[in-house]
């Protein structure tokens, strides 16, 4: 083990914490405080694109890149700075009723911006300063730290929303857990270690007003596509579904769709115009930089694609079991997230574990299939329903942070679904970190990051107004085999790329 070691372990185990903790307070924990207030499956469906910051942070990572705030060093100051931001935002999304969805929806948008913002200092730290032979383990250190978080954000609360179980309402909720990230923040930054500073600018690297200036316009691009979204494009939607008799909120879902890919088809060429004649020099090096890689198109293609089946079943987990299977939100928080703790633990050792042994390219395989296998059980829990297989009876407890007043009746169809879920995700997740982290290179970490994990979240915040929809038209049991055939495509590309893949996992990704 080299010098320093444990301490990058440690560090990259307390930022994975700090990274997923908001995730899921702008996700599930959000979808499951819109669900109990009333809303239908195709409104919260169109409310996961409140994730777009995940996939579109890269274009503000090359800033982060170039400037530094004066104080706590290199990537230590940002992160900083975003868990400070973090705290009040959890605080303002606190105070906003539930039947307001405009508003909550804007500050759960601002919430997932600064996480956004946070996994980009998070994972150009992880990339910079863990050695090639740490990586393995130092990723699955980082899913397990994130996933453990999320186990807390987007489970152990919904016992402590429970009427019955916890008591707590969901303000007070995310007011406690404002204070968590606030403990955390500081305990995370003191353990972090410092990076050297930046390199020297290059010669001839643009002035810093100039990436600014870059940025703007690049802003100005995606606000002309909203503007296209908004206007034209709902009326081109809306013209596209009336032929059809389907019913008007499935409608008005699809024309929303349709709305958005034609914004995106304005906002997307624009914004790269823009860079360009600009001078976003950052973002434009550092793309460059990465797309010089053999087959990096190709590669970029297997990024997008590995993650959207399991995103695509699990978009709208919360809702099914609350709704579809009719489960209360104390069994979904036991089984969902305090059972699922121990396998997200044991799938994310056991994949950082395994690398090694199976190489990059076979891990990514392996884990793939098995994530896309996890799926037929919550096909079968829709197809049968809760009760088929029996139950067992979770009797009351009290650990501190989660507890039971009464004991719960937890069905074993979906205790085995949601255990298949967690820990095949912690196998592939592991591995999937590994595959981002020997993509970026050195000088551009941040970006280049950015870049592959915002591509990597393409999946879990679009595929979610089309789930929701198809949902709604289809039934669960039909969604969920959709899902398993929308996971496979991108294990087939894996393998294809395999060589390529193997060869990052080598050491040709990023040194510290």
């Amino acid at each position: 083990m080299t010098p320093g070691a444990t301490r990058r372990f440690a560090a990259a185990l307390v930022l994975g914490f700090a990274s997923g903790l908001p995730l899921a307070l702008s996700g599930t924990a959000l979808q499951a405080w819109l669900t109990v207030a009333g809303h239908d499956v195709s409104t919260i469906g169109f409310l996961t694109l409140i994730g777009l910051p995940y996939t579109f942070k890269f274009l503000w990572a090359p800033l982060m890149d170039r400037v530094e705030p004066p104080f706590l060093g290199r990537r230590r100051g940002w992160i900083l700075v975003c868990q400070v931001g973090l705290v009040g935002a959890l605080l303002g999304l606190s105070t906003i009723s539930p039947q307001n969805v405009g508003a909550i929806g804007a500050m759960a948008a601002f919430v997932a911006f600064l996480s956004a913002s946070q996994d980009i200092v998070v994972d150009a730290w992880k990339t910079d300063a863990l050695t090639d032979g740490e990586r393995g383990l130092g990723a699955s250190l980082g899913v397990l730290g994130y996933r453990l978080a999320m186990v807390l954000s987007g489970g152990v609360v919904l016992i402590w929303a429970d009427p019955v179980q916890g008591g707590m309402t969901w303000p007070e909720v995310y007011q406690r857990l404002a204070g968590v990230l606030a403990v955390l923040g500081a305990v995370g930054v003191a353990l972090v270690p410092g990076l050297p500073p930046r390199e020297r600018p290059a010669e001839g690297e643009a002035p810093l007003w100039r990436e600014f200036a870059g940025f703007g316009a690049v802003l100005l691009a995606a606000a002309a596509g909203w503007c296209v979204a908004k206007w034209p494009g709902s009326w081109v939607g809306a013209a596209a579904v009336a032929p059809f008799a389907i019913p008007a909120k499935v409608a008005h879902g699809f024309s929303d769709l349709i709305a958005l890919v034609l914004g995106m088809a304005v906002a997307l060429p624009l914004g790269r115009f823009f860079a360009q004649r600009f001078g976003y020099e950052t973002l434009t090096r550092s793309l460059a930089g990465f797309f010089a890689q053999p087959r990096a198109k190709a590669l970029l293609g297997a990024v997008v694609l590995y993650k959207v089946g399991d995103a695509f079943a699990m978009s709208l987990n919360t809702t099914f079991l609350l709704t579809g299977a009719g489960f209360s939100t104390a069994e979904v928080g036991v089984v969902n997230k305090v059972f699922g703790i121990w396998l997200t633990v044991v799938g994310s050792l056991i994949g950082g574990l395994l690398l090694p042994v199976l190489g990059l390219g076979r891990a990514l395989i392996t884990f793939g299939l098995l994530q896309a296998a996890a799926v037929v059980g919550f096909f079968l829990l829709a197809l049968y329903g809760r009760g088929a297989w029996g139950a067992l009876q979770v009797a009351p407890f009290d650990l501190g942070f989660v507890w039971l007043k009464e004991a719960v009746t937890v069905d074993h169809g979906m205790l085995a679904a949601v255990a298949a879920e967690h820990l095949t995700s912690g196998l592939g997740t592991a591995a999937f970190a590994a595959f981002l982290m020997a993509l970026s290179k050195s000088r551009f970490s941040a970006t280049q990051y950015a870049l592959v994990s915002a591509l990597a979240a393409v999946g879990r915040v679009w595929v979610g107004p089309f789930a929701g929809v198809t949902a709604e038209v289809f039934g669960w049991p039909t969604f969920f085999v959709i899902a398993i055939g929308v996971g496979l495509p991108g294990v087939a590309m894996v393998a294809w790329l395999r060589r390529e893949i193997d060869g990052l996992g080598r050491g040709a990704g990023s040194s510290p």
